[in-house]
């Protein structure tokens, strides 16, 4: 009794971060402030929000409705390309050329785009942006988080930036950042990554309590699945993904290095019908992936992480102790669900640093079969009073997740995109009435090769017991991958 006192009265130190911010991040943004105790200020004009989103006031800002910028800055007609992805005409996804001749020697194809899509909303530092209710959307531009720090983005969902088009804007960008806090948001509809970091460092940021929903019209992977989901590229990046529910995607899922190095703690997230990838691990990259629940996921892990360089530790058979010992708590088992190989990886070496980033609010995981029902109760827009705190994978997650997991999931209402919202709601609803037998949908435009023999796939994940896919390699990379990414079209 003492010692959960104890743990509780340290997590409500943080919660001194002004009117508006439920919770306090947990994991490597522990301590982040954003606009402090300053007097909330309630943005009404598109206009009034870019004043306060970029002056250099600490704020609070309060969104209580939908801010739409599309056609704020007119459009472009200009020479794009169709990239060898899009076999399926318009179901798939045109290219806007970007930097570097992106398009080189593709057809040529007019492409008419919403400039404002390509051009985030520069962020200042000490931000906090908070949406009340669940009617709070930005539409039409991303935030663009450059040389800053100490930002909170709590329960506001970002969406259309030009979904038609590979280039046509990423939702929130991350370049030579420090203490972000981005929770309980939405990402749907956007031409590029919902969340990506630049060259630069991106520090420490925590991921937690998101909905990231894939469902498109436009898809590079031609199956209505979001392929350009979560890049993580920066310099030294510090990042905890936590309680967040990942659907409808088929790649990047995250992906993480290729440049850098980034130190990733995948912890307690729901991977939901992902007809692609989920994480793809590369040079510069070290993740460690526990507690997570995949349920319908063609490939958990790419087979081309095994020879890219980066470093992974996936609670294989038979290590948990050793992540138990470096992370100072009990590290929790993945389970799979109907889903592909997920080979052992046991790259050590990367947990003592996770567990000193994560030293000052260390995430305690709970078992991965509890993930789906505390996730769907709790991720996304709209679900602030459902979890109460949105530390709840901290210390006290084991006292906090027991009596918020029964917590019926809400349902998200915005003012616009309500394909999006309805395909989000049907996926919830169906995957809460199930976690067992579902079949694993692949994309024709994908083929399946056999995988190498390092590849095995799992059968038994803690007492989960699982149907997985064919043993099969997962595809190279949607055409044009990082060359000049959307990390550094502006730099």
């Amino acid at each position: 009794m003492h010692s959960f006192l104890f743990w509780a009265a340290a997590a409500l130190l943080p919660l001194v971060q002004g009117a508006g911010v439920t919770g306090s991040a947990t994991g490597s943004a522990y301590g982040v402030t954003g606009g402090g105790d300053a007097t909330p200020v309630t943005p009404t004009t598109t206009d009034e929000l870019l004043t306060y989103l970029t002056d250099s006031t600490p704020r609070v800002i309060l969104i209580t409705k939908e801010f739409d910028f599309t056609g704020s800055m007119g459009t472009t007609t200009e020479t794009g390309c169709i990239p060898s992805s899009n076999t399926c005409g318009s179901a798939g996804q045109n290219a806007i050329n970007a930097a570097n001749n992106w398009c080189g020697d593709s057809p040529s194809v007019q492409v008419t785009y919403d400039k404002a899509g390509i051009t985030g909303i520069s962020v200042a530092s000490n931000k906090s942006i908070v949406g009340v209710g669940s009617n709070a959307v930005i539409k039409g531009r991303g935030l663009r988080l450059q040389g800053v720090s100490n930002v909170i983005i709590q329960n506001v969902h970002l969406t259309d930036l030009n979904p038609q088009y590979i280039w046509g804007g990423d939702l929130i960008t991350l370049v030579g950042t420090d203490m972000i806090w981005i929770d309980h948001c939405k990402f749907s509809l956007t031409g590029r990554q919902m969340i990506v970091t630049g060259y630069e460092a991106a520090g420490r940021v925590t991921i937690s309590n998101n909905e990231f929903d894939g469902a498109t019209s436009w898809s590079a992977s031609c199956n209505g699945h979001h392929y350009w989901t979560m890049l993580f590229l920066g310099a030294e990046d510090y990042i905890t993904l936590v309680n967040n529910y990942i659907h409808t995607v088929s790649g990047r899922a995250p992906k993480v290095g290729g440049s850098g190095s980034i130190f990733m703690h995948a912890v307690n997230n729901y991977f939901y019908d992902v007809a692609g990838h989920d994480f793809d691990v590369a040079k510069g990259g070290n993740v460690l992936i526990e507690g997570n629940y995949f349920d319908n996921v063609t490939y958990p892990i790419t087979s081309q992480t095994a020879s890219d360089g980066g470093y992974l530790f996936n609670m294989a058979s038979g290590s948990a102790s050793t992540c138990s010992s470096a992370m100072g708590q009990t590290c929790q088992a993945n389970t799979l669900i109907d889903s592909g190989a997920f080979a052992d990886y046991k790259s050590t070496s990367l947990l003592a640093t996770i567990a000193k980033k994560e030293a000052d609010s260390p995430i305690v995981p709970m078992a991965a079969a509890d993930v789906p029902k505390y996730v769907l109760a709790n991720a996304g827009v709209g679900k602030l009073s459902a979890s109460g705190s949105a530390s709840a994978s901290s210390k006290v997650s084991s006292v906090v997740a027991s009596k918020t997991s029964s917590v019926a999931s809400s349902s998200v209402a915005t003012s616009s995109v309500a394909s999006s919202s309805v395909a989000s709601s049907k996926v919830a609803s169906k995957t809460a009435a199930k976690v067992a037998s579902t079949t694993v949908l692949s994309s024709s435009s994908f083929s399946k090769i056999t995988s190498p023999t390092t590849l095995q796939t799992v059968s038994k994940v803690a007492s989960s017991t699982t149907s997985a896919a064919p043993l099969t390699t997962a595809p190279a990379e949607v055409s044009g991958d990082d060359s000049g990414d959307d990390t550094c079209d502006a730099e």
